[in-house]
This record gives structure tokens, sequence and C-alpha cells, in this order.
């Protein structure tokens, strides 16, 4: 998945946690939710004189809610409920827990959450593509 359709399947599917995320999907919008932090901290500190001003606080409250969604389907895509994203509130330990469960390869096939995204045109029964 390239970085412009990985973007676009995180946004057009903002508050979606069901179904499973491709772990190129996951990690392009990580780094396209880096590269808009930067872009606000730079128009911040140069219109307001604060690199923690309103233009970053709008994006941060924007990109919230789709980081939230995708991080719970790249975790059902390991085959993992949503819920362990809340070892993110562990400092440290559960950074690098989540970290190292959303670099893994996911489950092959069809698990309780949906059809591996991986494999073209894979609808399992009960599921819509």
């Amino acid at each position: 998945m390239s970085f412009t359709d990985s973007i676009k399947a995180v946004l057009t599917n903002y508050v979606g946690f069901s179904g499973r995320a491709r772990r190129s999907e996951y990690w392009w919008f990580v780094v396209f939710s880096i590269l808009v932090n930067v872009v606000a901290r730079v128009l911040d500190s140069v219109l307001f004189d604060t690199s923690n001003g309103i233009i970053g606080g709008l994006l941060g409250l924007a990109l919230f809610l789709p980081g939230l969604a995708v991080a719970v389907r790249r975790l059902h895509d390991t085959d993992r409920s949503g819920w362990w994203v809340l070892l993110a509130l562990i400092p440290l330990i559960g950074a690098i827990v989540l970290i190292v469960f959303m670099a893994g390869d996911s489950k092959p096939g069809t698990n309780r959450f949906g059809p591996n995204p991986k494999e073209q045109g894979a609808v399992a029964p009960g599921f819509a593509s």
C-alpha cells in the first residue's frame, strides 16, 4: 500500500474500529502524523511564537480518532483485541510492547476480525467487502 493510499484509507475510515489494517497502512499513517505535527509546530512558532499553539492542537484533535482507529485495526490484523492499545498508558514498557505488536506480521487467513487485507479479494462469509 502506498503512502497516499494508506492516508486516504485511514481518513475515509475516520472512526472505523472494525476490520483489519495492513502494516503499511498503519506505519504510513504514523509517518504522515509526524510530518503534519512538524509542519504544525513550525507554523505555530512562526505565527504565534510558540511551538505548542492552536494549529498543532487542532490537528492533534483531528488526527486522534483516526490514529486510534487504525491502531485498533492493526491490532486486529495481528489477532489481538483493540483493548491492547491501552498498553500505551504504561510508561516506556507499554510503548515498546505496542511497537512490537504493530511491527509484527498479520495472521494469515481470516480471523475473528475479518479477512486478511493482504489477500486480494478475500471476503469471508459474514463480512462485507
